[in-house]
This record gives C-alpha cells, sequence and structure tokens, in this order.
C-alpha cells in the first residue's frame, strides 16, 4: 500500500530562509540572510550563574511538567512590562507562553482557520507567518501597504467584498520584512475599522522594544475595544533565542481556546527556560540589556544605511527603519533577486530574496537585509560585495 499524506502537505514547502542559512553556515559567508541577534550580546555568563541558580532553588519543579498556560512569575512580569512598554491592560491570566512566537502563529492558524477562509495581511509580510499560516489552507489576500502602514482605504474595500475574513495578520512595529513602522494614526484609523467589522488581528510584535529613535508607539492592543486583538512576542529578539519562549497576550475567550490547543500541540513549554528568565529578571537589569541592544543594532543600522547610500547605483531604493533587525531593498523590475543571490553567493554574500514574503508571489525585485548579526567591519565589506554584484548585472 502506498504511503499517502495529508493533503496539506502539497502546499508546503521548504522555509527560503532556512535553505539559504544551510549555505551561510560556511565561515567565508557574509550573510544579511537570517533574522539573527547577536550572539555576542547574549548574557552567557549571566545565564550560567542563573542557570546554577534555579537547579539549586527549584530543580525538580524545573525539570517536572508545567501548567500548558506558563510559568506564573514570568506571564506576571511579561503583562508588567507590555503594560509599561505598549500601553496594554494585560495581567498574567491574558498570557499563554509558547515555544517562541512561531508556535503562537501556528496555534492561530490551528484555532482560527478552515480551508479556505481568508487572511488579510500586510504585502509583503513575515514569511514564517505566511508559512505557519498556510498550512490550514486559507486564501491571503494582500492589502496595499505603505511607508504608514495598510492603506486604509484599501483595507475597507477588501472587507467590504469579502464574507470570509476570518483573521487580520500585521507588524506594526519594524514589520518585517521591511523594516517599515506603522504611524499612530494609521494605527487608530484601523483599529477603528476593523473593529467595526468584529474581526480578529494578530498584531506580531517581536522587535518593538528595539527601538533607535523617539518613543515606542502604543500598540494596537492598547487601543483593542472589543477584546479581538492578539499580540504575539517572543525573548528570541530581546534576549536569546535559544530558550524558544514567545507568548500569547490575549482576552479570555481567546486565552481558554489557545491553552486547548497548545495542550494538543506540546503539553507546555520548557518550564526550566521560564523559569530561567524570570530568574534573570529578578537578578539583573533586563531594561539594562535591551540598552545594549537598541545601541549595537542602531550603530549597525546607521552603517549599513551609509554604506547603501555610497555604494548604491541609481535605481535602486531602500528603507530606513527606526528599529528592529532588518531593511528593505527594491531594485529596477527587470532585475530577479533569486538570480542576483546566486551572483552574490559566488562572492560569499547572502540575503533573503523578496518574493516569498508576498503570499502571492509576483514581486521578483526586492530583498531583505539584516543588520543585526554582523560586525561593522563585515558589513562594510558585505555591502561592497553586494553593491559590485548589481552594479554588474545593471550594466
Amino acid at each position: 500500500m502506498a504511503v499517502t499524506f495529508a493533503k496539506r502537505m502539497k502546499t508546503l514547502r521548504a522555509s527560503e530562509i532556512r535553505e539559504i542559512l544551510k549555505i551561510t553556515q560556511r565561515e567565508e559567508v557574509l550573510s544579511f540572510a537570517g533574522g539573527l541577534p547577536a550572539p555576542e550580546l547574549f548574557p552567557v555568563e549571566e545565564l550560567k550563574e542563573i542557570s546554577i541558580r534555579v537547579l539549586e532553588q527549584m530543580g525538580r519543579e524545573a525539570l517536572q511538567y508545567s501548567t500548558t498556560e506558563g510559568y506564573k512569575p514570568l506571564r506576571e512580569k511579561i503583562a508588567e512590562r507590555m503594560n509599561r512598554k505598549f500601553k496594554t491592560s494585560v495581567t498574567a491570566d491574558n498570557i499563554v507562553i509558547t515555544c517562541g512566537s512561531q508556535q503562537a502563529l501556528d496555534l492561530s492558524g490551528k484555532l482560527f482557520l478552515d480551508e479556505g477562509d481568508i487572511v488579510l495581511c500586510e504585502s509583503p509580510t513575515y514569511l514564517a507567518a505566511i508559512s505557519a499560516l498556510k498550512a490550514y489552507g486559507p486564501r491571503f489576500i494582500e492589502v496595499p501597504t505603505d511607508d504608514q502602514g495598510m492603506i486604509i482605504e484599501e483595507l475597507e474595500k477588501i472587507i467590504a467584498a469579502q464574507k470570509s475574513i476570518k483573521l487580520i495578520y500585521v507588524i506594526p512595529d519594524f514589520q518585517n520584512p521591511t523594516g517599515k513602522t506603522w504611524s499612530l494614526e494609521r494605527r487608530r484609523d484601523f483599529m477603528k475599522l476593523v473593529q467595526q467589522y468584529d474581526i480578529p488581528v494578530i498584531e506580531d510584535n517581536p522587535y518593538g522594544e528595539l527601538r533607535f529613535e523617539n518613543e515606542i508607539l502604543p500598540s494596537l492592543k492598547s487601543m483593542d475595544r472589543s477584546g479581538k486583538v492578539i499580540f504575539t512576542s517572543t525573548f528570541s529578539k530581546t534576549f536569546c533565542p535559544g530558550l524558544r519562549i514567545g507568548w500569547i497576550a490575549a482576552d479570555a475567550e481567546f486565552i481558554e481556546k489557545y491553552v486547548l490547543v497548545k495542550q494538543g500541540a506540546d503539553l507546555c513549554t520548557s518550564i526550566r527556560s521560564q523559569m530561567e528568565i524570570a530568574a534573570y529578571m529578578d537578578v539583573f537589569d533586563f531594561e539594562t540589556h535591551i540598552e545594549k541592544l537598541v545601541a549595537v543594532y542602531r550603530k549597525r543600522r546607521d552603517v549599513m544605511v551609509e554604506m547603501l547610500n555610497k555604494t548604491m547605483p541609481q535605481g535602486v531604493s531602500f528603507t530606513h527603519p527606526q528599529g528592529g533587525l532588518f531593511l528593505w531593498v527594491e531594485l529596477p523590475r527587470h532585475i530577479k533577486s533569486v538570480d542576483l543571490l546566486h551572483d552574490c553567493l559566488k562572492n560569499n554574500v547572502a540575503f533573503v530574496p523578496g518574493d516569498s514574503f508576498f503570499p502571492n508571489g509576483g514581486v521578483e525585485n526586492t530583498f531583505r537585509l539584516n543588520y543585526s548579526n554582523m560586525s561593522e567591519e563585515k558589513i562594510i565589506e558585505g555591502i561592497q560585495r553586494l553593491a559590485l554584484a548589481i552594479k554588474n548585472v545593471m550594466i
């Protein structure tokens, strides 16, 4: 008897980012491809101390199963920081701990989506969110997006014309892949519109604290009057991705159901990792840690933007993010970024082609650059190699 797989497997493809990362593991490759934080900023020595403390003081609990919702002291700290940073009004009871924010996206697809349902998203949007949600068979509609966020008039036209919209997925702060940030006015207009139609919104916010200029803007969740915004985030970009700790913050009606679907996925997230983060926050200054990240990433952003300004030929444009890990490059329409990547890999420099960030494809002249993972010296060298490759294909 032949083995048959679920129909959903026909729609799943290997992550382009992950496949590129395999190539970029070579030491000689200067990679702007992954969304990797700077490993030299991981608090290794502090976590050695914390790990011993947790095992000595709570070892049996740390190595045991835990509740699906997660370690309450950590959920309390997350709620307090969200309320202080993003102007929300949540408690520990509104928080479910997940295995990174990627699991939060997968659980959201499992919770909300049937085959043929519609997901609205920015254009472009986060590649791994497309992958997570696509497994449940939805149809993606890309909402036209400018430097301020989703264009509200276009969003309203789409909502009025469609009957099976189940979710809206957005990244208002330092969006992946473009690095753009929604304006305060656009956030308010967006919330006014979606609350008229009572559509659940996933507000993905992994980078919101990594702001280089001005103050953190209020989250969509802070403007939510109907309880339909589901806020997701992670410690992967602000602390250590290897700990695999993210979270969902939502109203009680959603949290109850997220707990049910999570129980079917993994029963609980690593309690030891949760305890270690909570203990780190008790012993060390987490805000100072964030400030160190911001200072380093701001400098690396500045170096990359300066080099792009110096080296890019006419006809190439790029974003200037106010925070986060990424910026976005647009080439002349006749140049395919996938072809450019092959040329760049011959010179040991890598990026992520932009087409995969559009759920419905068709945009082949864009790509994403990451500036958080390499030193200023390597950024300078890598952009010089990239510029040379671009100039060669434009001849």
